[in-house]
């Protein structure tokens, strides 16, 4: 290569060249802060943690509404569970929240059943992998999520029999969620309850079937 070639290569071109190269640097390097930004948002925000976010959250979910009939009949019968129905917003990832209707077995505890409820459900109050992470009775109230600890069925209550039995593989718990019969591993899981300003109100949570630990799989 000759020198004039070589001087070539070296050559920055005018001032009204310069001035353009400069311009597409710049606007290169301002969309790809744009970009950065968008991406960067809603991870950042995927890291802010929920309590931060809503003061409304209870241990990771949310609080909802339980019907106030359904609530007074509850209080009426003592040691015979309710099945009570309740809505509330699920949210997943980043679709937006949508309206869910779950169900829970509300029991307002005899005097005698508030009184043995630690003995009869120790599987509650053992070792920290086994033991809930909120209180699992409230002024004698207890709600049970309605999913089988087995494999996930729905269980009902029998009044004939006095006891709560799954229609899926025979599994039965008495009426303070205690383990009776069939492969269920664990006994009933109690949810998240409160009362919130003459409002009593659960958090649904569903837990991992299959095992003695109660391991968290989802909160509403």
């Amino acid at each position: 290569m000759g020198e004039h070639e070589a001087q070539a290569y070296k050559d920055n071109g005018t001032p009204e060249e310069q001035s353009r190269r400069q311009f597409l640097v710049n606007a290169t390097l301002a969309v790809g802060g744009v970009i950065g930004l968008v991406l960067t948002v809603p991870l950042v925000g995927s890291l802010i943690p929920e309590s931060m976010i809503s003061p409304e959250k209870s241990a990771g979910g949310v609080w909802a509404d339980l019907p106030k009939p359904d609530l007074s009949s509850l209080a009426s019968k003592p040691g015979e569970p309710v099945k009570i129905s309740f809505n509330f917003k699920y949210a997943d990832g980043y679709l937006p929240a949508t309206e869910k209707t779950e169900f829970v077995w509300g029991v307002k505890l005899t005097p005698e059943q508030d009184k043995t409820f630690r003995a009869k459900r120790p599987d509650l109050f053992g070792s920290p992998a086994e033991e809930v992470k909120y209180d699992a009775v409230v002024a004698s109230f207890v709600m049970f999520s309605s999913i089988c600890p087995h494999l996930g069925c729905r269980y009902q209550w029998n009044g004939d029999q006095k006891r709560f039995i799954c229609p899926c593989h025979g599994s039965q718990f008495g009426p303070q969620g205690d383990h009776l019969a069939g492969p269920a591993p664990r006994g009933l899981d109690p949810l998240p309850f409160r009362d919130k300003a003459g409002a009593a109100q659960v958090t649904w949570i569903q837990y991992k079937s299959g095992q003695a630990d109660r391991l968290i799989v989802a909160y509403s």
